[in-house]
């Protein structure tokens, strides 16, 4: 039986789109946008270590400076970096029906300090999770077995009584083989009749 449902944040409770990003960061480098997404694609793994919690805000914010040839305050450059995200209403409908029938909810993020941040002050509405689990608190990424298994343990529930929920299917995959139910989520997925199939009640 399902008691804990545990979901992804980017693309399933707010779309994102980072080139919004990219162009304003070309247009404060005085360079094209293929340019500025062949310099930050050249050095992916940055991102990753940024959101492992390998990496500092300084000093992320400093490498993206050097890589992309620009000069942004610190301040000015979040502001850009972080603002990307829009709601996604049936998703916050679907899991705030979930809360409401009494159902742990819990957040599970690959995601940075200065993201996750901005996402509290600017999206209120995602104080209905019970828990938060980020990934560059635990220095673990997605799907890493022992990041659903720190999920599960917040939920306080066996990995076999927790669903995850994420729009990338090899970290759906990576839950499922941690023990959990999973959900791959796309534009076009119902989330509260895919929760409905596995018997909770919203």
């Amino acid at each position: 039986m399902i008691r804990s449902v545990i979901s992804d944040l980017g693309r399933v409770v707010l779309w994102f789109d980072n080139d919004i990003f990219l162009r304003k960061l070309a247009g404060r480098s005085g360079k094209t946008l293929a340019e500025i997404k062949a310099a930050v694609h050249g050095d992916l793994e940055l991102l990753r270590r940024f959101d492992g919690g390998a990496v500092t805000p300084a000093a992320f914010h400093a490498r993206v400076m050097e890589i992309v040839g620009a000069d942004m305050a610190y301040g000015d450059f979040y502001g850009i970096y972080n603002d990307i995200f829009t709601p996604n209403p049936a998703v916050l409908d679907a899991l705030g029906r979930v809360k409401a029938a009494g159902y742990k909810l819990l957040l599970l993020s690959n995601t940075d300090p200065e993201r996750f941040g901005f996402v509290r002050r600017r999206f209120p509405a995602i104080a209905l999770f019970d828990h938060f689990v980020l990934s560059y608190e635990l220095k673990l990424l997605k799907p890493d077995p022992a990041i659903y298994r720190a999920a599960a343990r917040a939920a306080g529930f066996a990995p076999g009584e927790c669903v995850f929920v994420d729009d990338m299917e090899e970290n759906v995959t990576g839950a499922v083989e941690a023990g959990l139910a999973g959900i791959h989520y796309r534009p076009e997925t119902d989330l509260a009749a895919e929760l409905r199939k596995l018997g909770l009640r919203v």
